[in-house]
């Protein structure tokens, strides 16, 4: 499909996830076939005050395209500063330019970020002109059904951003005050798509190509955007794919799921040093062992991990328990 100007690589996206989807795992993704990653979303207001360690959320490598960066705001003016001075740092490694409304943290929504721009549609609107005059990449928006149940929003906020000159909107099936539990409603997606004419991708308990193709044949939607399924799963795009494609596709070995933990290892710690990337990599790992018999004790040893060898040495251990039971 297309968001603008920008093809995608496949329907199935990795959605925007704070602590997550950083620069190393949306690479990870994009070689296992997501069609499309997000960045972690990324404060306007501080990249217009040129705060360093903001701006080194948006770095991305090259070749792990197409990518979206995603920022968040209420402040129409701060947002077009914000990707003006990215234009002129690194906003070439990004492909798409989104606009978080659907956050539902409570320090986000209390500030009127995220999920709080559910409350103006003209304020909706107002950003997304804003984003659309500060750059010529296409402009979109994740938002949500509603802030309260009952007070479903998706199609007004939809409509505003399309009439702001958004190239495609995202919604998540949730209520803000669901935040990520219960069952997302996916008849508020065919609601939308409906409404608009823009590409409409839809997100909530895709957690599976079943759930996907069910998804896209309810709905209508265009594309599907995959979260907390993709944790320490990015073969879930390649599963995807598969379905939606009539072909077999085959989970991955304990083997295979570890040589993914242990290039992830790397990479992270490549990017952001070993202090740093080894205690990230303590949930990822755990995200990675999904399923795996006697975790619970494999993750008492990985939150005593301090360096690269300690990961290894666990990864080592998980793949001969493996092979034991085999």
């Amino acid at each position: 499909m297309k968001i603008g100007n920008v093809e995608t690589l496949g329907s199935a996206f990795l959605a925007p996830m704070a602590g997550v989807t950083d620069m190393t795992y949306r690479r990870l993704c994009m070689e296992h076939g997501c069609g499309l990653g997000y960045s972690e979303m990324v404060s306007a207001k501080a990249i217009s005050y040129k705060n360093v360690k903001t701006v080194e959320l948006t770095r991305n490598y090259e070749h792990a395209r197409p990518l979206t960066l995603q920022l968040f705001g209420h402040e129409p003016e701060f947002l077009y500063d914000g990707i003006k001075r990215l234009e002129d740092a690194r906003l070439s490694e990004f492909d798409i330019i989104d606009i978080n409304m659907g956050c539902p943290a409570p320090k986000i929504f209390n500030n009127g970020d995220g999920s709080a721009l559910m409350r103006s549609p003209k304020l909706v609107e107002e950003m997304v002109k804003a984003a659309v005059r500060a750059t010529n990449k296409p402009v979109t928006i994740k938002t949500r059904r509603g802030i309260a149940y009952g007070d479903e929003k998706a199609v007004e906020i939809a409509k505003a951003a399309e009439a702001g000159g958004a190239s495609a909107v995202a919604i998540h099936a949730r209520y803000r005050e669901q935040y990520y539990s219960g069952f997302a409603e996916w008849d508020v997606i065919a609601r939308v798509k409906r409404a608009v004419k823009v590409p409409v991708i839809g997100n909530g308990d895709v957690d599976s190509g079943e759930a996907a193709a069910k998804l896209m044949a309810q709905t209508g939607c265009d594309a599907v955007m995959i979260g907390r399924a993709a944790m320490g799963n990015p073969w879930i795009f390649a599963e995807v794919n598969a379905y939606l494609a009539g072909e077999p596709f085959k989970q991955p070995s304990i083997s295979e799921r570890m040589a993914a933990a242990l290039e992830h290892s790397r990479m992270i710690i490549e990017h952001k040093g070993e202090y740093i990337g080894v205690r990230e990599m303590r949930k990822h790992l755990g995200w990675y062992c999904k399923g795996v018999k006697s975790s619970a004790r494999i993750r008492a040893e990985m939150n005593k991990m301090e360096t690269l060898p300690d990961i290894e040495n666990v990864i080592e251990v998980i793949i001969n328990m493996e092979n034991v039971r085999d």
